[in-house]
């Protein structure tokens, strides 16, 4: 009998999507075929601290944890895994040949326990953490110096997928279209507001979208129509990041841009979903349109011509390959409603993943169920972690 591969569904985080990854990660335990793959849940709560087994499960149901302690994200006790340390010393465990990788300690024990004994022992981790500290390569960097293979962008990919700043600057350098945008730092914003205003008026037209550079799930960004709505839109991103991205929006103030996504799944030889649209019920598809108001409407597939879905799928792959993606993104697109000229957005490297998020809808739509598509990318994953293995590290 072929032995079940060992599944690690990593969830929660600090992140403010800590919610939306709950719901990602029920989605794939409830899908994930159970005759292939031995689950193992391994929850972070909001605090930081690395939970797994039971409190895991209760995490995933959004109870209380028995006993939770307050402590720092940066305690070792808190969050041992993510600092990898112990009394001053790394823990993690190396793999024996031929066995699951471990990353240890998760959970506070008595210190005369060995780290072995307090292992998760997993072939494989499929991290569905969206946002901070989980989609912008910092997990990844955790799990590359623990030598276990995971699921979806590397670090370069991750980081520079959740930094829209570095994003469009790869964008451009690849030539791809984007709007006009402008980057401020939180610091100037506040030390010079009337400088920024000045030069946002010369440099875009309003209306202007305001966003923190480095967030997910839409958490952050307002819709400013004009000047007297660009300094709250200013400082609610600046409540998220340091780094502050204004764009022009799209259509102007004559119609809304479409909003077009396009699922990519792959790593070499990626490939592109047929294109939805999503109407949002709201202004814009902001975080409550996407996830506690009812009115949005996907369709799937978007209502473009021939040469739009082959352009759209085309600049996908682009973009994923821009910022070096692997394993899955979400490639989102504004297209203008009068010219029909398409702009890149933004890419997601590790989009909303529950059975009704658009990017499962997506691959739905083009052939590929769920549970297949779980299955696809943990194959990707693997395949990702072999490759790497032909690295030389030393002379």
């Amino acid at each position: 009998m072929r032995k079940k591969l060992r599944v690690g569904i990593l969830f929660g985080g600090r992140s403010g999507e800590h919610e939306i990854s709950l719901l990602s990660a029920a989605s794939v335990f409830e899908a994930i075929d159970k005759s292939k793959y031995q689950v193992v849940p391994v929850g972070i709560t909001k605090e930081g601290r690395w939970v797994t087994a039971a409190d895991a499960e209760r995490l995933l149901e959004g109870k209380p944890l028995q006993e939770e302690r307050r402590l720092r994200a940066g305690d070792p006790e808190a969050t041992p895994a993510a600092a990898v340390l112990e009394t001053g010393q790394a823990v993690v465990v190396p793999p024996e040949p031929h066995q699951a990788g471990s990353l240890t300690p998760f959970q506070s024990a008595p210190p005369a326990r060995r780290a072995s004994d307090r292992a998760v022992n997993v072939d494989i981790i499929f991290p569905v953490l969206h946002g901070t500290f989980g989609e912008d390569g910092t997990v990844q960097g955790l799990l590359e110096l623990a030598d276990i293979a995971y699921v979806g962008a590397g670090v370069l990919g991750s980081a520079a997928g959740m930094d829209k700043d570095i994003m469009k600057s790869l964008f451009r350098v690849a030539g791809l279209p984007i709007v006009k945008h402008m980057t401020v730092l939180r610091s100037d914003w506040r030390s010079a507001p009337a400088k920024i205003e000045r030069q946002v008026a010369s440099r875009l037209k309003y209306p202007v979208f305001v966003k923190p550079a480095n967030l997910g799930s839409s958490v952050g960004i307002s819709k400013a129509h004009d000047r007297t709505e660009l300094q709250p839109a200013m400082e609610e991103a600046a409540r998220f990041d340091r780094k502050i991205i204004i764009e022009q929006g799209v259509g102007g103030k004559r119609k809304k841009a479409r909003e077009i996504e396009c699922a990519v799944l792959g790593n070499d030889r990626p490939e592109a979903s047929v294109p939805g649209e999503i109407v949002p019920g709201a202004e814009f598809y902001n975080y409550a349109a996407k996830y506690l108001d009812e009115g949005s409407e996907l369709i799937i597939p978007a209502q473009l011509t021939r040469p739009e879905t082959r352009r759209v799928r085309e600049l996908a792959v682009a973009a994923f390959r821009a910022v070096d993606g692997s394993g899955l993104a979400r490639v989102d697109f504004l297209m203008d409603p009068l010219s029909r000229k398409i702009y890149l957005n933004e890419i997601n490297t590790m989009p909303g993943f529950t059975s009704i998020s658009m990017y499962p809808k997506l691959w739905a739509a083009s052939g590929l169920p769920y549970p297949k598509l779980i299955e696809r990318l943990i194959e990707l994953g693997m395949e990702r972690h072999r490759e790497k293995k032909q690295n030389q590290y030393n002379r």
